[in-house]
């Protein structure tokens, strides 16, 4: 598998891979052409240099996942840098094989590498093999999250 940095190119795929879940299906809006914000989206991503929108490529150079990973710098821990992974996906065809260990392992590494001294991630309680996934994986529950919609949803959660 190759891990690199998505571009423009990419987005349709990590659109639909975002929208192919049960969450995903009622909040996202994939279709082709793909609407403008997502792209809109992508640019501000990939101008950010504290932002890594990834892909996962199979040995045909398929887009089978998809990761971000977001370093936030601190003044907590010394002036230290969490990274948050979010919108961690696979190509409905290739779950089950392993392939969010390795996908995780990776951001595990590549967290280390930009020198965060924690990951974190948020998941939805509607999704509990998720919760065990990542519990599997080393994390632990530690803090109770909220969230605050400023917008109007589009679909219901």
């Amino acid at each position: 598998m190759n891990f690199r940095k998505a571009n423009k190119n990419d987005v349709s795929a990590i659109v639909a891979m975002i929208a192919d879940d049960e969450l995903g299906k009622k909040r996202e809006n994939f279709q082709i052409p793909l609407p403008s914000e997502y792209l809109v989206a992508f640019e501000k991503i990939d101008a950010d240099e504290n932002q890594e929108l990834i892909v996962v490529e199979n040995e045909d150079f398929e887009i089978i996942g998809t990761l971000q990973l977001s370093f936030i710098q601190y003044l907590t821990y010394r002036g230290g840098i969490r990274a948050q992974i979010e919108a961690v996906r696979i190509r409905k065809d290739k779950r089950g094989l392993g392939i969010g260990k390795i996908m995780f392992e990776w951001a595990i590494n590549r967290a280390k590498e930009r020198k965060a001294h924690l990951l974190q991630l948020t998941t939805d309680k509607k999704r509990p093999k998720a919760i065990k996934f990542y519990e599997d994986l080393g994390f632990k529950q530690s803090h109770e999250g909220m969230k605050m919609h400023f917008i109007p949803r589009l679909h219901s959660e």
